[in-house]
């Protein structure tokens, strides 16, 4: 291995470990929530806006950060980021109240939109662009590994010390990323000189994507015709519109529109979007599903989600391999078959379904995982020159938050309405009248058990076989939603497919778009 393969691969280990704390922040506070509600006195929306205040801060940032690498220097961004991510850690677990650990997420979700913008762009500075697919394949992999291990980690952290770990622990991993980096990262930068940054459009964008991710994640809870979840999304229609008006006339626009004309970018934002509309939906109710109705405690369920992680992290570096050698299409059209099946057999879950069914479903979900959140990274790119691939990263990921918002809260409204009319189905067949209860046993799995002790007569046993397949009745909906979500998915990239040969004159055309874009 020659001296400039070993940089490449330390390049890669560095800023791996910095992406893959952006992604573990995402989920791993979830399995903390509890353990900081009671510490601190969180009520139930306080604890709301500290798991979601990340992803609304990351949404914010997430092209601004791209596009600001690409001016000033991808690894100066990336550093910068790491520090602030680091500092914002550190006042996370220091938090002596809700307000001031609110702040300190939103301050990490605004870093962490460095950790994935830059880190991405920098891998594929660093390798050439026949190993490309692998690297970022691998870049990938651990990002949805953490993705997907945050929650059993947050879970074991929070068990064998507290909560404030949760987030310390990212402060000495920060120290050691940021050492590797050092020797081994170069700088890159666009080389093109160009009119300066895009003022009006990153304010715009800045506000119109968090004032849609902040409506979706609250609007369920506000009530979706409530004064505020209206209020965010005329903002942010609003702000949508300016932003296409400022970008149309705009000599370096933060959001190039003719991007939007690539097939390559088009099925790279699409399988974003689905994607976490899927991981978003099934690992929150998965778990619930295995702890609440099945009763296994934090470290079983964290377990049987460990098919998931494991085949992911393990196929992602092939998965690089075959997108260097087939291109990124025919392997999202693979990996969407594999999340359409594993929804499909997750969509059967009941009060008795076998574990190793549902390892099996995990599996399926894995490989899918696998199959899509490299190469749609690799279509994103292959769709902008290299002097872009911040922005084009930026604007994908974008769509990832966006997906995941929207796609969780599609689930949860779908979850709810359906076990709720499981339940009160199910309570008439008991002889016992439905109220407004029934709306809190559907929406509040962890008190359910307790709400029909409450307001019913049932025995133990009754009570919980209600509850079982109220909760069965209502994941087996929101798992057709994600079903339906993966299916959408594969008929876009079937008709985002080659087409015929163009005409050399087209072609020229095509070129001069994307260099334009």
């Amino acid at each position: 291995m020659t001296a400039s393969t070993n940089r490449q691969w330390w390049a890669f280990a560095g800023v791996g470990l910095i992406s893959f704390l952006g992604c573990i922040d995402l989920t791993i506070v979830n399995t903390a929530a509890p353990r900081i509600q009671a510490d601190l006195g969180a009520s139930v929306t306080d604890l709301q806006l500290i798991v979601n205040m990340f992803i609304v801060a990351l949404s914010m940032f997430m092209v601004t950060m791209g596009r600001l690498a690409d001016i000033y220097g991808r690894r100066r961004v990336l550093y910068a980021g790491t520090v602030v991510f680091g500092l914002a850690s550190l006042m996370a677990g220091l938090a002596p109240s809700t307000g001031w650990l609110i702040a300190a997420r939103f301050l990490q979700g605004a870093a962490g939109a460095v950790l994935y913008t830059s880190t991405g762009a920098i891998v594929q500075h660093a390798f050439p662009e026949s190993q490309r697919g692998r690297a970022i394949g691998a870049l990938y992999g651990v990002n949805g590994f953490g993705l997907a291990i945050g929650p059993l980690l947050g879970g074991v952290i929070v068990s064998a010390l507290d909560w404030h770990w949760v987030f310390w622990l990212n402060v000495p991993l920060v120290v050691v990323a940021l050492g590797i980096c050092a020797f081994s990262v170069q700088e890159s930068r666009t080389e093109e000189p160009g009119p300066g940054v895009d003022w009006p459009g990153l304010i715009a964008i800045s506000l119109a994507i968090p004032a849609v991710v902040l409506a979706f994640t609250l609007g369920a809870d506000w009530g979706w015709a409530s004064a505020r979840t209206l209020g965010l999304l005329a903002f942010a229609a609003v702000a949508l519109v300016v932003l296409y008006l400022v970008e149309r006339r705009a000599a370096d626009p933060i959001v190039g529109f003719r991007l939007f004309r690539h097939r390559a970018f088009l099925g790279a934002i699409v399988s974003d979007f689905a994607l976490a509309c899927f991981y978003t939906t099934v690992l929150f109710l998965l778990p619930l599903y295995l702890s609440e109705v099945r009763g296994h405690g934090g470290y079983a369920t964290g377990a049987l989600l460990l098919p998931c992680t494991a085949v992911m992290a393990a196929l992602s570096p092939f998965v690089g391999r075959l997108t260097d050698r087939y291109g990124p299409r025919r392997l999202l059209i693979v990996g969407f078959t594999a999340f359409t099946l594993s929804a499909v057999l997750l969509a059967q879950l009941s009060l008795s379904t076998s574990l190793v069914f549902i390892g099996l479903a995990l599996v399926a979900m894995g490989i899918g995982w696998a199959f899509i959140l490299g190469p749609a990274t690799v279509s994103a790119l292959s769709a902008v020159p290299e002097r872009q691939a911040g922005q084009a990263v930026g604007a994908s990921w974008t769509f990832h938050n966006l997906g995941g918002a929207i796609g969780l809260a599609a689930g949860i409204v779908l979850y709810r309405r359906q076990a709720e009319a499981g339940l009160t189905e199910s309570l008439a067949d008991h002889g016992v009248a439905a109220g407004g209860w029934t709306h809190e046993v559907a929406a509040v799995p962890e008190d359910a058990t307790t709400l029909l002790r409450q307001h019913t007569s049932l025995s133990d046993g009754e009570i919980t076989r209600l509850f079982g397949e109220m909760f069965a009745h209502g994941a087996q909906a929101a798992m057709w939603l994600v079903a339906g979500v993966s299916l959408a998915a594969l008929v876009v990239l079937g008709l985002l497919g080659p087409r015929r040969p163009a005409t050399a004159a087209a072609e020229c055309e095509a070129a001069a778009d994307r260099q334009t874009v």
